[in-house]
């Protein structure tokens, strides 16, 4: 699994919901709502945020949600950030949420998750 592609719908969504504020939002950081998970991974993978990342950040924010350049810009800072630090993008795939995975019969076996 490409981790930052997985982690791309999250954090768009905190984003656009706490704009260039995003990295300092510390409310609502508990709950398990999709904004809430982008916030934190955006948290864990920019810190406080340096200077690159919040011009990232206010580039995503002021574009529409589907402008792809600003997500393809955000999407490779996230890629830099995982290159910088190897552990990194496994602690941002423990973020994710696990799935479930269905599987039909009488006695199904399904496995789902995050794999490294």
């Amino acid at each position: 699994m490409d981790i930052a592609n997985a982690v791309m719908p999250f954090v768009t969504s905190a984003i656009g919901a706490y704009g260039v504020s995003v990295l300092a939002k510390t409310s609502e950081l508990a709950a398990d709502t999709p904004v809430a998970r982008g916030s934190r991974i955006l948290q864990r993978v920019f810190g406080r945020g340096d200077t690159q990342a919040k011009q990232v950040i206010a580039r995503v924010a002021e574009a529409k949600p589907d402008d792809e350049p600003s997500q393809a810009a955000l999407r490779l800072a996230i890629v830099e950030a995982f290159r910088s630090d190897p552990h990194l993008s496994r602690e941002v795939a423990a973020m994710l949420p696990r799935t479930v995975v269905a599987a039909p019969g009488e006695r199904p076996v399904a496995v789902g998750g995050n794999p490294d």
